[in-house]
């Protein structure tokens, strides 16, 4: 007999890594959330103005400068046409503004021009939308940080070498407080959004009120940028309107979030876009003003915003302080601006993923009811842009606005159509209104195009094709597996019974190969080969010691390893029936001296017979862990089979015909639902399927089974003559496929890796 000890060691352990881990999470995110408490983190209109507005109001903080820049680079004289240009802009901006209010009462989902173009103008267009949206939220990120950070460089010069360090601090900021729920990021932003309005407003209404007094005063430009002498033509004139439109951005995020709202949702989020719509309007006219009455002019070291706060607070006055008020307020909210992309950027991702023209990873709601990797993937883009073009907005601002004003005509059309459709009451001045919107919105964005296509929008033009096709593409794989699973559960239902051959993989005699001697007697009797592959240094005494732990008849069988040990097995294993309905059990012990990832990654001859084993047809690979200060315990009396299901399908229908060859009497399926609606369609599907198999359905309230599964399977192994064993339906793709599909048996097998007297047998199902 192997030494042994008590199990509880290992259990106490691994209690404590995970009880370390979960603190650590907590502290980061906070409380997980129920399902049902979806309700609880929906928003007033107080608070959804900071969270969707903070992009637009934000705008003001430098659409003016950008199209001063594009003014004075041509002629110093022609600054003062930026007034007329932004009065241009802000009737579109109203234009755009009344448009989506009926957006938003129309459709009160999430998913804007998305789910609007593809109601009513077909499948193309709707993906062309969402390719804009999703470039414009990665940009909005870039260029609303660098313009925050921008600000703080303005006011604290010495900064200004670490502009991209502290960008990319900045996004990781911003990153973690969404991760913590809409609710929380909302209130956190409120703060200084509203701030932010208030000192602009005492800004401009000050400054105006000097203007027209008489007394306007005039700003300092440090470090101008270089100007020039020749004529304003109709090109300078609206290369500065498509640089001043970036005031249009964030718009649409609204459109995007209305089920965030508080009911009634459609009227919650309209109120909340006219409310929007006229303080944006309001201070980009009222900075415009005073940037050509106080002779503002871009600087390469400090904002437009910041010259005209100084001219009107200046230093010597008792109002100096708001001076420095206005630029901390402008960095936040411009940081904060890219707070409407994290709203927007996941929730259109989630939509996309479920009409499965995304990753199926971005409808995964994370511990605090928020689309996680969304976030996530949202930051680490936005960071690369950053580090790209080291923090420079005039540069990133290039390639900023094409892709909403696409998304914004493509809304405005689908909308139109909408109408045309429906003819409810008032039907044709709704029209009319949408129709307006398109109009204006498909000038401006050919406008942008044609005139910042060469200074490196070119790459958001041809991003976007690039994006449809991709969407295209994963959606053609998910209908391919579909398919592939149906087609497989027909064949699957047709097998004969099935029949199953357990081979014992032997390394060392240890305490694993005891615990896995064990497991391989309960399914298979004494009907079982073992097998050796020797390796360099290996001990040829390992027959006699094989012989003291079993009676086993056959004896040992030794492999010659020509081509290397896995190539041994693997040999060996196609000389048996394999197929549909012949399993092949390849029970692989493991001895680990602690409960370490690195150390199971550590041994290669095990971890890569594993992985080249999953791409054998008709092969179950068994893992048999055990750590060496636990030892092997006293044989299990009984073992309880439980069969891992996510669907009713042929992977399933698979690992239930496996699971009935292993002749364990205590055999169920278990499925782990998210919520109620989700656990009634498994077990409505398998009932169609005709599954005679008990299935169990099991609550993961928090979306999560780690916690639900660990506690469902202890209270098996509560019972010290019990062991488990868990088998595990494993899709298998090729290549980058395994992106788009959730990760979830890695994730099971390392949480059940080192679980006491849990065996896990993952029975792979190829897809290609």
């Amino acid at each position: 007999m192997i030494d042994t000890t008590e199990e509880e060691a290992r259990g106490a352990s691994l209690a404590q890594r995970g009880e370390r881990f979960d603190s650590l999470k907590r502290v980061v995110v906070g409380r997980p959330r129920a399902t049902g408490e979806m309700h609880e983190t929906l928003l007033s209109k107080t608070l959804a103005l900071p969270i969707f507005a903070s992009d637009p109001l934000s705008s003001v903080a430098y659409a003016t400068e950008a199209a001063l820049a594009v003014l004075v680079a041509a002629s110093l004289s022609s600054a003062h046409l930026v007034f007329p240009i932004s009065i241009a802009i802000a009737v579109v901006l109203a234009i755009v503004v009344l448009s989506y209010t009926q957006t938003v009462r129309a459709y009160e989902t999430s998913g804007g021009a998305y789910v609007v173009a593809k109601d009513n103008l077909g499948t193309l267009p709707s993906l062309v939308a969402a390719a804009a949206l999703l470039v414009d939220y990665i940009l909005t990120v870039a260029v609303s940080v660098t313009a925050g950070v921008f600000a703080l460089t303005s006011a604290l010069p010495s900064l200004r070498s670490h502009q991209v360090g502290l960008s990319l601090l900045f996004v990781l900021l911003l990153t973690l407080v969404n991760l913590r729920g809409v609710r929380e990021s909302g209130i956190l932003f409120a703060l200084p959004t509203y701030a932010f309005v208030a000192v602009m407003y005492a800004m401009i209404g000050t400054g105006i009120g000097k203007c027209v007094s008489g007394a306007c005063p005039q700003v300092h430009v440090s470090s101008p940028l270089a100007t020039g002498a020749g004529t304003v033509g109709v090109l300078v004139v609206l290369r500065a309107f498509s640089s001043g439109a970036a005031a249009l951005t964030g718009v649409e995020a609204i459109s995007n979030g209305v089920n965030a709202f508080r009911p009634p949702q459609g009227r919650n989020a309209a109120t909340t876009l006219l409310v929007m719509g006229g303080i944006a309007i309001s201070l980009f006219l009222g900075v415009s003003y005073l940037a050509v009455h106080m002779h503002a002019h871009p600087s390469g070291s400090v904002s437009v915003i910041s010259e005209i706060a100084r001219g009107t607070f200046p230093a010597s006055s008792s109002t100096s302080f708001l001076y420095y008020a206005v630029q901390a307020l402008t960095f936040a909210i411009l940081v904060l601006a890219a707070n409407t992309s994290y709203q927007g950027f996941p929730r259109l991702g989630a939509v996309l993923a479920r009409d499965r023209f995304f990753p199926r990873q971005f409808i995964n709601l994370g511990d605090r009811l928020v689309y996680s990797n969304g976030i996530i993937v949202l930051s680490g883009l936005a960071a690369f842009l950053i580090w790209i073009f080291h923090a420079n907005v005039l540069t990133l601002i290039h390639l900023y606005v094409i892709g909403v004003f696409t998304a914004f005509t493509l809304s405005q059309t689908g909308m139109v159509r909408y109408w045309l459709r429906r003819r409810d009451p008032g039907w044709r001045k709704s029209a009319w209104i949408n129709g307006l919107g398109a109009v204006a919105t498909f000038v401006v964005a050919i406008l942008v195009i044609q005139t910042k296509f060469l200074a490196g929008a070119w790459a958001v033009t041809v991003a976007i094709p690039l994006l449809v096709l991709a969407f295209y593409r994963v959606q053609r794989h998910y209908r391919k597996v579909e398919r592939r699973l149906r087609a497989g559960a027909t064949a699957v239902a047709a097998s004969p019974p099935a029949r199953n051959e357990v081979v014992l993989y032997v390394d060392s005699t240890d305490a694993a190969l005891g615990e896995a001697l064990s497991y391989a007697r309960q399914i298979a009797g004494h009907r079982f080969r073992a097998i050796h592959v020797p390796g360099h240094g290996t001990d040829s005494g390992i027959r006699p010691r094989f012989r003291e732990l079993t009676d086993l008849r056959p004896d040992l069988e030794i492999l010659t390893a020509e081509a290397g040990r896995a190539d041994a097995v693997i040999e060996f294993l196609w000389a048996l029936p394999r197929g549909e309905s012949n399993f092949v059990t390849v029970i692989i012990p493991e001895l680990f001296r602690r409960p370490s990832l690195a150390e199971t990654l550590a041994r290669r001859t095990q971890f890569s017979l594993k992985v080249r084993l999953l791409r054998e047809p008709g092969v179950v690979i068994t893992d048999v862990p055990v750590l060496a200060q636990n030892g092997f315990g006293q044989p299990a009396e009984r073992v309880a089979c439980r069969i891992l299901v996510s669907g009713a399908h042929a992977a399933s229908m698979r690992a239930v015909n496996y699971a009935a060859t292993l002749g364990l009497s205590d055999t169920r399926a278990v499925f782990f639902a998210f919520d109620g609606d989700e656990a009634e369609n498994l077990r409505r599907s398998w009932t169609d399927l005709g599954m005679a198999l008990p299935l169990e359905i099991e609550e993961a309230p928090f979306r999560d089974i780690g916690d639900p599964m660990i506690r469902y399977l202890r209270q098996i192994t509560a019972d010290p003559a019990a062991e488990v064993s868990v088998i595990m339906p494993e899709l298998i793709f090729s290549g980058p496929q395994r992106l788009l599909h959730n990760q979830r048996a890695l994730y099971i097998k390392r949480l059940l890796l080192f679980e006491p007297r849990v065996i896990l047998s993952s029975v792979p199902y190829s897809l290609g």
